[in-house]
């Protein structure tokens, strides 16, 4: 049988177990620690990573309601820009845009995507059916298919009852 020597040479000793207190004085463990007494990085409160759920986003109305507050002045706005519009990220405006057929931005030489305002619009339109409505792909792709100015009417309609709902909401307050 081989004897199983340490670093030094000398034979090994058997490890021996450490004795354990009496339950009143051993420590509890501290919150944030690992048993062996590091700290372990303590969870961001309220941060969550990856990207946000339908649900989050559903708690989000004033999408809409702050576009429908900025003008559109400009005769072209960048991939950029329309995405910090409806706070979402460019891939995935890239994305509506080879899902929906109503969505055609220019393109220049280089192949940066030019928004028109009624490119944004449309967009309002997708952001309606998809966010708000929780229409899937496919659906908001046939019922922009199928009726697109009845799709169309129904979201300005639901922009007014809003506008009226906010105003009633203020005057209610003011009471």
């Amino acid at each position: 049988m081989m004897q199983q020597l340490d670093l030094f040479g000398a034979p090994a000793q058997p490890p021996v177990p450490p004795k354990k207190a009496p339950q009143a004085e051993q420590e509890k463990p501290v919150p944030g620690t690992e048993s062996d007494g590091t700290t372990a990085p303590a969870p961001a409160k309220g941060k969550k990573r990856g990207r946000k759920s339908l649900k989050e986003l559903a708690g989000d109305p004033t999408v809409i309601q702050e576009l429908e507050k900025l003008t559109l002045d400009k005769q072209y706005y960048s991939i950029s820009e329309v995405a910090g519009m409806f706070r979402v990220n460019t891939s995935l405006i890239r994305y509506w845009e080879n899902e929906f057929d109503i969505l055609q931005p220019k393109k220049n030489r280089k192949g940066d995507r030019l928004f028109r305002p009624e490119d944004i619009h449309h967009l309002k339109l997708i952001y309606h059916l998809l966010r708000e409505r929780k229409y899937t792909i496919e659906g908001a792709k046939q019922k922009l298919r199928e009726d697109k100015r009845i799709a169309s009417r129904n979201f300005e309609m639901v922009k007014s009852l809003q506008k009226v709902r906010a105003f009633l909401t203020e005057l209610k307050d003011q009471l």
